[in-house]
């Protein structure tokens, strides 16, 4: 028996290799594409709008990492009831909502809120939903802000007298 391996573990070994190297090239991409749409800069914020046309702000709950997406539609902050649950926020009581969807019951739920570039909001008082695909920025935290969408992009602008300007 000679020291080689058996030719199918060879192309099996060579397959997994140009999997993995596709794998992390897509990754690689995602990442770059995630931060070609977001920057922070001198107070001004600029979001271009993702591949599936909408906004995407990141931040963090409680100090979990959060994709955020921009809901200028949305009274208030939503996420979803399994984020809640993981991040073990308490239910202060329940709440009826009207949706895209039609109406949904959820519970009133607070957590610190930290977006990327500066915007914090302490104790935010959001709705954690049933079946939402992932947490939705409302004008609860939008309406604080002085912000422009135009051509592509929503730039938010955290300097000091930006409403005046």
């Amino acid at each position: 028996m000679s020291g080689e391996l058996p030719s199918s573990l060879k192309y099996a070994t060579i397959w997994l290799l140009l999997g993995a190297l596709v794998f992390v090239g897509f990754q690689w991409r995602e990442h770059e594409a995630k931060k070609a749409s977001f920057s922070a800069k001198g107070g001004v914020i600029e979001i271009r709008r993702g591949d599936d046309g909408h906004y995407h702000w990141p931040g963090t709950l409680n100090g979990r990492a959060v994709d955020f997406l921009v809901d200028t539609g949305a009274t208030g902050v939503a996420i979803p009831a399994e984020l809640a649950k993981k991040l073990g926020l308490e239910g202060e009581g329940t709440v009826h909502s009207s949706t895209a969807g039609g109406r949904v019951s959820g519970q009133v739920v607070r957590a610190d809120l930290v977006l990327d570039g500066g915007v914090r909001v302490e104790r935010l008082r959001m709705v954690a939903l049933p079946d939402l695909d992932g947490p939705l920025l409302g004008m609860d935290v939008l309406g604080r802000l002085h912000w422009q969408q135009q051509d592509g992009a929503l730039r938010v602008d955290l300097r000091p007298n930006a409403a005046s300007r």
